[in-house]
């Protein structure tokens, strides 16, 4: 039986600044750290396509994350992707998605992009309220964002997504539906709505610990993730998974590998596969990430192989998040293999999980303690 095609997710660590509320793995970019990176990235592009248990496997989507992967020259993103088509199957219609800060990116690095077979842009908005950027330190203008989404579309792409986040400081639920309703104007084909969350570790956090910044109200952003739906809904956009919304047909092909337990490979420093039942991580560190690389090994730092158990258990925690939801057997096996009966019937019950015919999901009251149920049945 011919495996599925797998994704490919290449993380880019670099970008100009941290904002306030970032907690991901980066480094600020400087031109010797980005070349050195590249090489590496090549060469771990080399060594998985013939180490892996990706070695021939199709490959359905590619998506480079980060950081910013456009804080890197264009050239040398497509040295990147030449690398990965060398190296990997991609299939005709193959998804390759591209994150971009809006300030990076200009009108020839849209068309070169597109050139080089990019068929999505994605956008980090963040707010579309100059005020609420500076409040997260988040660099860049709305203006900007307006006119990379001008640009992406002039030189031709017809799948371009907008990142924005509710639960802003002092951000109210008129200013969230002002939000939406410019980003409305911009005609994405899939938005991407995130409320604000307190990571440790952050300028976000020490500022709210030291009473310079106000703490997310959770009632506010169940309000304003309500009105998200509303707005989104009455605009032709499906709700496909709790943060995120699409035109039909423009769903992110790459992101359901990971809510429906799919698998995936992924490249550079911090990111994570899960290939063959077995998940496993880069060292998040970009020196030890090129010393590996140029002694010729991968710079995996942990791996786990995963009963049947456990990937069922993954299974199910990611799929609630779709909208479409999971099998209630899985639910109720998950259910017994790990003792979790009872808070399961107590989720049911509260009506924080529905079924529907031979189908379970996430209620809309229960979308909005996604991360909550997720942690509960764990």
């Amino acid at each position: 039986m011919t495996p599925p095609p797998l994704g490919v997710y290449l993380h880019i660590p670099f970008c100009r600044q941290r904002c306030d509320f970032c907690a991901f793995y980066l480094e600020i970019h400087r031109g010797d750290r980005a070349e050195a990176f590249v090489r590496s990235l090549v060469q771990e592009i080399r060594l998985s396509a013939q180490e892996h248990v990706a070695a021939g496997r199709t490959v359905q989507s590619v998506y480079l994350g980060g950081g910013t992967p456009t804080a890197l020259a264009t050239s040398q993103l497509l040295a990147i992707l030449s690398e990965i088509r060398a190296h990997f199957a991609l299939v005709s219609n193959c998804e390759i998605t591209v994150e971009a800060h809006p300030s990076t990116i200009s009108e020839q690095d849209h068309i070169q992009l597109l050139e080089a077979g990019v068929t999505r842009i994605s956008f980090g908005a963040e707010s579309m309220e100059d005020s609420e950027l500076n409040l997260i330190g988040r660099p860049g203008t709305v203006h900007e964002t307006i006119r990379a989404v001008g640009r992406a579309k002039a030189a031709g792409f017809t799948n371009v997504n907008l990142d924005v986040m509710y639960g802003l400081p002092n951000q109210s639920l008129e200013d969230w539906r002002q939000t939406l309703a410019h980003c409305l104007s911009l005609e994405p084909t899939h938005l991407s709505c995130y409320a604000l969350t307190v990571e440790e570790d952050t300028k976000l956090a020490t500022d709210i610990r030291r009473g310079r910044s106000p703490a997310p109200d959770e009632g506010l952003q169940i309000e304003m993730d309500k009105a998200a739906e509303q707005i989104l809904g009455d605009a032709g956009y499906e709700r496909y998974e709790v943060s995120n919304y699409a035109k039909p047909g423009y769903a992110c092909r790459h992101n359901l590998l990971y809510w429906t337990n799919g698998e995936y490979l992924g490249l550079g420093p911090s990111a994570q596969s899960y290939l063959g039942g077995t998940r496993f991580g880069n060292v998040a560190d970009l020196a030890a990430y090129n010393a590996s690389l140029t002694g010729s090994r991968l710079p995996i730092e942990d791996r786990t192989r995963l009963s049947e158990e456990e990937q069922l258990r993954d299974a199910v925690i990611f799929g609630l998040r779709l909208i479409q939801g999971i099998p209630t057997c899985h639910l109720h096996q998950h259910a017994a293999n790990y003792g979790l009966s009872s808070v399961t019937a107590q989720l049911l019950a509260a009506r924080l999980i529905e079924k529907d015919g031979e189908r379970s999901r996430l209620s809309p009251q229960g979308r909005l303690f996604a991360d909550t149920i997720a942690e509960q049945l764990y």
